[in-house]
């Protein structure tokens, strides 16, 4: 009988093997889950290399200029998945539509005034076709992303872009039914195609759809639209509303930049990855200075119109610049 080596089974999966402990559940169902991105394949995809989509992978992922040995070694730092983010935002459905339910039941909107029900028709309910492009932008992030890691998280921040739109929806629906001759529901279109305010988000996230390498789609989303979008609109909306007396508004926009400032946690640790490696840092720098001017007059076209001040456009600029700075940027 011949000798035959017997080979001892893994105790784990292979590329979790080398950590030498038990998997957590996010390695687990996380973790090198992507088949299509094998190194130096020019076929990221089981089929013709020249086939259109094995080009777009090749040109706009493998070949992007931000580069790493591992993108695979990406981490959540809040290690979320499917289920602990379900449980998670069902817990954050749950109070914002508490906030609906109970000033609604207070008559809340009757409240407002008309001018400040006709600003919310122009500035806040068109922001749905904003959101809706943050939320288009992070799910082709999630589609072209080099790693599963990275692809969950640009997931989650489309869902939560989602759940945005759906609470303009909701609020649209409301105010009109307080505020008939104000537009709700049938002018935001208008608004969101030709008023001044919103041509520069406008402008910013068209071009930040057609960024398709993945790192300066990255770059431009994470880095720059959406710090400005957080910081230029809803955080600002939230304030102006809450000295006009909208606690719904006020309230509603800190719900939502919870959301914002876990998305940041993500996007700090991918930038921390990309800075291990030499010359991704002019990369990402290069990137910034081209989208940056694009922003910073998105801010600038939405807060001359909600607020009186232009130090409130200066602060949003300066906090998206304070985030940028804080990754070492």
């Amino acid at each position: 009988m011949s000798d035959v080596e017997v080979l001892k089974p893994l105790k784990t999966w292979s590329h979790l093997a080398a950590r030498r402990r038990k998997p957590s559940e996010y390695e687990i169902v996380s973790v090198n889950l992507q088949y299509n991105d094998r190194p130096g394949s020019a076929a990221p995809y089981e089929l013709d290399p020249n086939v259109f989509m094995n080009r777009w992978y090749v040109q706009h992922r493998n070949n992007s200029p931000l580069k790493h040995k591992d993108w695979n070694s990406f981490r959540d730092p809040d290690e979320l998945i499917y289920r602990t983010y379900c449980l998670m935002q069902d817990g954050q459905e749950t109070y914002v539509y508490s906030l609906f339910d109970q000033f609604s039941a207070r008559e809340h909107d009757k409240a407002l005034t008309p001018q400040w029900a006709g600003t919310l028709a122009r500035l806040y309910t068109p922001s749905r076709y904003l959101l809706h492009t943050v939320q288009m932008a992070s799910a082709y992030l999630a589609q072209m992303a080099p790693a599963s890691t990275i692809e969950n998280c640009a997931s989650f921040q489309a869902m939560d872009s989602f759940r945005w739109l759906s609470h303009v929806a909701y609020r649209t629906k409301e105010l009109e039914g307080s505020f008939a001759d104000k537009g709700f529901g049938k002018d935001e279109r208008h608004y969101w195609e030709q008023d001044a305010a919103w041509q520069g988000f406008r402008e910013l996230m068209e071009k930040t759809l057609v960024a398709y390498d993945w790192a300066e789609c990255f770059v431009a989303l994470n880095l720059v639209a959406k710090p400005a979008i957080e910081e230029g609109m809803l955080r600002l909306l939230g304030n102006v509303g809450r000295r006009n007396g909208d606690l719904v508004m006020s309230l509603l926009a800190d719900a939502e930049l919870i959301d914002a400032t876990r998305h940041r946690r993500w996007v700090a640790a991918l930038v921390k990855l990309a800075l291990e490696t030499d010359g991704n840092a002019d990369v990402i720098r290069g990137w910034i200075a081209k989208w940056t001017p694009l922003a910073d007059a998105a801010i600038d076209a939405y807060a001359s119109a909600i607020s009186e001040s232009q130090s409130a456009a200066d602060a949003a600029k300066q906090a998206t610049a304070t985030f940028r700075a804080s990754l070492g940027l």
